[in-house]
């Protein structure tokens, strides 16, 4: 929107209040060449402040504050320890979550973006080490420390939205949210039969105490903005206004970008201010995007103005032809098709997850995954109780080339007594038993972060 000053000349003021929240770790990278290096903000930096994004009225710039390695544990269990797979600026990153979404749910702003690395939705439950580039969950985190600081007033568990636009499939916020009926993951990114990391496909509804919060739409290769606004408009805006959520949290990866050196898609930095002025997100958390020079300045600036509520026409980046971001009639025709699959099967969930088969009460899948940055391999055992009244206590048994196999017993938020002393008693028969290298408990309601049993008050 646009105001007068005092001297009667118009001035841009944004439409909605929004914090900036900037972390731009330049003195931390996988490797000097790494594509998740320290100048993947740099330019950034420089375009925000020579455009004068924080000169606009209702535009503020925040730091980030340290987040605890206790809240890390409240959504990870890491092996061996917080400290030994995560540093400094992995704190920061998802400190600077927190702190965006501190900015709204304390009122100071509308809305808050944390323009912050490394990212992490690729980072699962259970940590090892780094993965697609990620340590640690920062949504995952923000979310717990949510939960934890601000209930919803009426005693019902908050209904929290993740929107997840990187166009890498968010494997590992899909694992965390796998069996919460709580939150909502979608996740729109380039087929997984195309691209890192393979997963993301519509089977994949989530668990058995959560079938049909996770949904997943792999567009194929060289979809435009076209085609994400289509998907945004006629499968994500329809399934968020059925779930009706308390919060809608944007993934906001940007490697879907036409000149991004590691996808094949066409997004434009308009495309993606169209895409987020269309979803309003209440938290917008940097994810992926490796145009470092190309994209990622404009983009950014395009999802801050969007947030703001303000336009973002006159954006445009270094090449941009019509023809970059032109999208081919049948693509247009696939994602058509895939959207309308995809609300009916969030209207119509399996009755089972797809992967995975009952033994004696639980749910049992074992899986395979792999760590391709730091070259690892994990082997997991996943067991969830199948519960009537709750989402049923989790256990998981981990091993890799790193730790011996530990045993992560996770008991749910608003669990049942049955499965809080089922929790419990796998906890400490596993700590008993010697055959775990390691023992963690997390308890949902109880405040704490993953801890060893013996040490439960």
């Amino acid at each position: 929107m646009r105001g007068m000053d005092d001297n009667g000349a118009q001035v841009l003021r944004a439409a909605n209040r929004l914090g900036v929240v900037f972390f731009p770790a330049f003195d931390w990278a996988i490797s000097p060449t790494h594509p998740e290096r320290e100048e993947r903000l740099l330019y950034t930096r420089d375009q925000l402040q020579e455009e004068g994004l924080f000169d606009i009225p209702g535009i503020t710039e925040y730091r980030p504050e340290f987040a605890t390695r206790e809240q890390l544990a409240r959504a990870h269990f890491c092996l061996t320890s917080v400290s030994a797979v995560t540093t400094e600026s992995h704190l920061a990153s998802a400190g600077g979550a927190i702190r965006a979404a501190r900015l709204v749910l304390d009122g100071h702003e509308d809305r808050a973006f944390a323009l912050v690395r490394p990212p992490g939705h690729h980072a699962m439950r259970v940590v090892h080490g780094n993965r697609g580039f990620c340590n640690i969950n920062n949504e995952a985190v923000m979310i717990e420390y949510i939960r934890d600081h601000y209930p919803h007033p009426e005693g019902r568990p908050l209904r929290i939205a993740i929107v997840d636009t990187d166009v890498h499939h968010g494997d590992g916020s899909q694992d965390v949210f796998w069996n919460d009926p709580h939150t909502l993951f979608i996740s729109l990114h380039q087929d997984g039969r195309t691209l890192y990391p393979g997963t993301g496909f519509p089977q994949e509804c989530g668990g058995p105490g959560a079938l049909g919060r996770t949904i997943n739409i792999p567009l194929p290769p060289e979809t435009s903005d076209e085609g994400y606004l289509y998907a945004i408009t006629h499968a994500v805006l329809p399934i968020l206004e059925e779930f009706k959520p308390d919060l809608i949290i944007n993934s906001a990866g940007q490697d879907n970008h036409f000149t991004d050196p590691l996808a094949n898609m066409r997004l434009s930095a308009q495309g993606y201010a169209a895409l987020n002025a269309a979803l309003r997100p209440d938290i917008a958390v940097l994810e992926g995007g490796y145009s470092i020079r190309g994209a990622l300045p404009y983009v950014n600036m395009g999802i801050c103005l969007a947030l703001a509520g303000l336009p973002a026409d006159d954006i445009r980046e270094p090449n941009w032809t019509p023809e970059m971001t032109r999208q081919k009639p049948k693509v247009g025709e696939y994602i058509a098709r895939l959207c309308d699959a995809i609300v009916d099967l969030y209207r119509n969930p399996p009755a089972k997850p797809d992967e995975g088969r009952e033994e004696d009460g639980w749910w049992v899948h074992h899986r395979n995954i792999f760590y391709d940055t730091d070259m690892l391999r994990e082997s997991r055992l996943d067991a969830w109780r199948i519960c009537p009244e709750c989402s049923g206590t989790g256990r998981l048994e981990s091993g890799s080339d790193r730790t011996r196999n530990s045993l992560c017993v996770l008991i749910p938020r608003h669990a049942c007594r049955k499965c809080r002393l089922e929790g419990l008693r796998q906890a400490r028969e596993g700590k008993k038993s010697g055959k775990y290298a390691h023992v963690l408990l997390l308890d949902g309601d109880s405040g704490r972060g993953a801890h060893d049993p013996d040490d439960e008050d």
